[in-house]
């Protein structure tokens, strides 16, 4: 993990955060120390690799406790190699760190990211550190997937049943000053379903983590299969928190469908492998729901109880004003 400027307080901080995360684990040759690492990728299997930043500000603030920060910057690159049905091997973070940041902040940042790294088995193997205006964690994560096997965006064919795993809208509910404990932890400590995507690879014809709301998202895999979407606004599944929170709303389905953040699996399925990806969905602890259907044509089409299509608001944007 070199940083750019030599100084003694720039090493004394890469001891420091090396020092409580898991550097060693399978296929890692040599680790965190030299200029780069040295790894030894998996025989058989496709490497799969994804990179996400988290930066104060716009994906968190002050509310976030340090360790949340740290599980999150990771947790959200992990649900992408959920979304491939692929497993964890190794991960680098860059951290940027401003004048005058609390050495007891960055520690909290470190054991949060190696909770989160332990429990999902993967090491981190270098990285880098450099000064900056806000604070942020940029995060490449490595994993990799039996050849051939690997969950994608584009196979989703009309007749497929529309699943996704979970509750949606918690999340983006969490953000509220007053929102209940439960939709805060869904906010700052999101759960990959990576046992699910690897349960579901011989069962889903397609898959996407929903990162950017769940319409939104399942647009996306709707265009790079080149079908479209019927959902039904009743199926959504939603925490008893959620229903709480969106009580008397005049949108009660707008954080399900549009808010983002809940790192849920959107899975196609054909209707004959339902109940083999509902048992998949069981060993993994995790429940799945059908929400819809794959159509001819293209778009996402949202139904109301009364039959009736609903708007849909839009998804997040990344480069829209922040949130804090």
């Amino acid at each position: 993990m070199p940083g750019p400027s030599g100084s003694a307080g720039e090493f004394e901080l890469i001891a420091a955060f090396t020092g409580l995360l898991p550097t060693s684990g399978e296929g890692v040759r040599l680790g965190p120390g030299d200029d780069a690492a040295l790894l030894q990728p998996p025989r058989g299997e496709t490497l799969v690799a994804t990179v996400d930043a988290v930066v104060e500000g716009v994906h968190f603030d002050r509310r976030y406790t340090p360790g949340d920060i740290g599980w999150k910057a990771l947790a959200v690159n992990l649900s992408d190699l959920a979304a491939m049905g692929a497993r964890p091997l190794w991960a680098l973070v860059a951290l940027g760190v401003p004048r005058g940041a609390a050495a007891a902040r960055l520690r909290g940042i470190a054991r949060g990211l190696g909770a989160c790294a332990r429990l999902h088995g993967l090491a981190v193997v270098g990285g880098n550190v450099t000064r900056a205006a806000e604070l942020s964690l940029t995060v490449t994560v490595l994993g990799a997937v039996a050849r051939g096997r690997a969950l994608r965006r584009d196979g989703a064919r009309a007749g497929d049943l529309v699943l996704v795993s979970g509750t949606l809208g918690d999340a983006a509910l969490g953000l509220a000053p007053d929102a209940a404990a439960s939709l805060r932890r869904r906010q700052r400590r999101p759960t990959p379903r990576l046992a699910l995507g690897l349960g579901l690879r011989r069962l889903a014809t397609a898959a996407i983590d929903l990162s950017d709301g769940l319409a939104q998202d399942l647009g996306h895999l709707c265009g790079a299969s080149g079908v479209g979407a019927t959902l039904r606004a009743a199926d959504l599944p939603r925490s008893a928190a959620a229903r709480a929170a969106c009580a008397g709303r005049a949108d009660p389905w707008g954080p399900a469908l549009s808010g983002g953040e809940d790192y849920e699996l959107c899975v196609t399925v054909p209707p004959a492998r339902v109940g083999a990806a509902m048992r998949a969905a069981e060993r993994a602890g995790v429940s799945l729901t059908v929400i819809g259907e794959v159509t001819r044509g293209h778009g996402v089409r949202v139904l109301g109880p009364d039959g009736r299509t609903l708007p849909v608001g839009q998804g997040h944007d990344h480069l829209a004003p922040g949130r804090f």
